[in-house]
């Protein structure tokens, strides 16, 4: 019998199926349906999931409290949970959300469809914020400053709330 696999090896190896999953899905929605942009189903995908982690994150988050904070609290924790490289950034009165290094982006590379990375980050991002405003009556927001596929060191994103 063979030894155990180690947890964190485990854990690698799903991240990477999960990736590997999202472009053989795409690639079936092209085989299937070739009359439909196969871009705008990865679009909607990422505002459904965007849509979901909003309810996820909506759990956690404290309506009393720093939104933006939170908010951004949550992606890191989320992104860190699936392997990415994010950091927490300070501002004033906004907080910063910084990816270093993504395996998106790489994955999006490697399959030649960098032109889906950034326009799907965004979609997720929009779609979330907006669930969250529409949920608690807000004006969270949020914006790309500066993102791997556009050539940049790292995805940069400033998130506020508008008003009181």
């Amino acid at each position: 019998m063979s030894e155990p696999i180690p947890v964190e090896k485990r854990f690698k190896v799903l991240v990477e199926i999960n990736r590997a999953s999202h472009f053989a899905w795409r690639e079936a929605v092209q085989r299937l349906c070739p009359d439909v942009d196969p871009t705008e189903v990865v679009l909607e995908m990422w505002r459904i999931t965007g849509e979901q982690t909003a309810d996820a994150y909506l759990g956690r988050i404290d309506p009393a409290g720093d939104l933006a904070n939170q908010f951004a609290a949550s992606i890191v924790w989320s992104s860190q949970c699936m392997g990415e490289d994010a950091l927490l950034a300070a501002g004033e009165g906004e907080w910063f959300v910084v990816h270093e290094a993504c395996p998106w982006h790489r994955w999006h590379e490697k399959h030649g469809l960098l032109h889906e990375d950034r326009p799907g980050c965004d979609a997720w991002f929009t779609a979330t914020v907006d669930r969250i405003n529409q949920k608690l009556g807000t004006k969270l927001r949020f914006e790309t400053l500066s993102a791997l596929p556009d050539g940049d060191a790292a995805c940069r994103r400033r998130i506020w709330v508008d008003g009181p």
